[in-house]
């Protein structure tokens, strides 16, 4: 690779609970490791440095970590990290990044928190509005993860076409841990005979939707697994009464989530919006079709592995769980092409696009560019 990099990546994603954000931010400055280190070019690797709070936690990222400022969290983010990051582009994957911050990029995955802002808090959405909007005005340019992402970041005048860069998020990370298959029979779940979503009371996630479904007669034999924190009890209070054929086995292991994915019916995603829509791309490349609602960027990134249906309709949802059911051919159809449609989705290719984009979008005479032949 004929680069000089020399930009730092902010690591709050190291301290704090488990977010989407925080492992996609993982898994891609794991890729960008890999990537450097197989350039042969050790220069290359050493300019890279993740910038993290005191509170981090260990993690081998294949680039050196840097502890640095004395303070952690929004504060940390705002006045240690720009301290620590002067002089380089800082490159932000996780959302949120310094306010007053120019040499730097940042990976806005979604513009929910315009388009569905009852799905946040009101601290949450008013902080992470600033931020984006901050971001695309002033900073070297947004990053995002699918077309419709960004057609929306376009469309909300958050930052102009030319400096919106698509990042398809990678998906290959469902192949590294063993699937747990002793998970199935734990359950009570036997192989295609129940659908697979993530437990989640956003109101664009649109779960109820598949508890309204699951009640219809002709899916009474059939079971949806619900994974993640939100369990029963948290349903129920909020209203939502699932029958005895939805089944909330609350957070699984990496091999448990991959063993559910592989042997599922279906991975079902009723989102009204999605950014990109990891579960039903990452069940496709497990070869499990997806059914999808066909809102955000869920067609993009499924393809010609996923049935579609109204995200208002239970019905709908119900006529396609019994199609790929009843029809072999169909389900068998949709897992060989969706599978490979999905195939492209990579940590190294979302690596190398972060490369080019980094390459674009440096100050000329920077620390960071093509070196000259």
């Amino acid at each position: 690779m004929d680069r000089r990099l020399d930009f730092c990546i902010n690591g709050r994603f190291l301290a704090g609970p488990p977010a989407a954000t925080y492992a996609v931010a993982e898994h891609l400055t794991r890729a960008l490791a890999l990537l450097t280190a197989s350039s042969g070019d050790g220069e290359a690797r050493r300019q890279i440095h993740v910038l993290a709070p005191r509170n981090a936690r260990h993690a081998e990222l294949g680039l050196p970590i840097e502890l640095v400022g004395r303070r952690v969290g929004n504060v940390w983010e705002q006045m240690d990290l720009p301290r620590a990051a002067a002089g380089r582009i800082l490159v932000n994957l996780a959302s949120r990044s310094p306010f007053l911050l120019r040499q730097g990029l940042t990976m806005v995955h979604d513009a929910q928190v315009f388009t569905t802002p009852s799905s946040y808090s009101l601290a949450f959405r008013v902080t992470l509005k600033a931020n984006i909007r901050l971001a695309g005005r002033r900073q070297l340019g947004l990053l995002t993860v699918s077309e419709f992402a960004k057609s929306e970041l376009v469309g909300l005048r958050l930052a102009p076409a030319e400096r919106v860069h698509v990042i398809p998020n990678g998906v290959d990370h469902v192949l590294r841990a063993p699937a747990q298959d002793d998970i199935l029979p734990r359950l009570g779940l036997v192989k295609r005979g129940y659908a697979l979503a993530l437990a989640n009371l956003m109101p664009h996630k649109n779960i109820p939707l598949l508890i309204r479904a699951f009640a219809r007669p002709a899916l009474a034999g059939m079971t949806l697994v619900l994974v993640g924190g939100a369990g029963r009890e948290a349903f129920a209070a909020a209203g939502i009464i699932a029958g005895a054929n939805v089944l909330f086995p609350g957070y699984v292991s990496d091999g448990e989530m991959r063993a559910l994915q592989a042997h599922a019916l279906a991975v079902c995603t009723p989102s009204l919006t999605e950014g990109f829509g990891m579960p039903p791309v990452e069940g496709l490349l497990l070869g499990t079709p997806a059914v999808i609602a066909p809102c955000g960027a869920l067609p993009e990134v499924c393809g010609p592995g996923a049935l579609q249906a109204d995200p208002r309709d239970p019905a709908a949802w119900e006529a396609a769980l019994l199609r790929l059911r009843d029809d072999k051919g169909l389900h068998d159809r949709l897992a060989r092409d969706g599978q490979a449609f999905v195939a492209r989705f990579t940590w190294q290719a979302a690596a190398r696009r972060l490369l080019d984009v980094i390459d674009a979008v440096a100050p000329s005479g920077g620390k960071t560019g093509r070196r000259a032949p």
